[in-house]
């Protein structure tokens, strides 16, 4: 079994650079479980992709154009949201932002 440390310290972790205007830092996981916290600047864009891991997501600052198999929604601080398993979604920043998302199990691809 994986698993990070117990405590995470977010000046101890660093930001990795995503691409399309992102950064994300991953704080605790195991082998079901991982928290990951997304950076968006604006106009950054969470590329419409699918995973087989459930996703939820709560939307710490900032506004985004989030789509969700054949629904898009504007979403703002204090919301959140669930995708399925293998359902496509991604998003568009509208004004810079954070998103901290918890996966389930945990990604894999985001530990190598």
């Amino acid at each position: 079994m994986i698993q990070s440390n117990e405590f995470q310290f977010e000046q101890d972790i660093p930001w990795e650079d995503v691409g399309n205007g992102i950064t994300r830092q991953i704080f605790g996981y195991d082998d079901r479980v991982m928290l990951v916290k997304a950076k968006f600047v604006t106009g950054g864009v969470g590329t419409l992709h699918q995973h087989p891991h459930s996703q939820a997501t709560y939307v710490d600052s900032g506004v985004f154009e989030m789509t969700i198999g054949d629904v898009k929604k504007i979403i703002r601080k204090g919301d959140g949201y669930y995708v399925p398993p293998n359902v496509l979604h991604g998003c568009v920043c509208l004004e810079a932002g954070m998103l901290i998302d918890v996966f389930s199990p945990h990604r894999e691809d985001f530990l190598k």
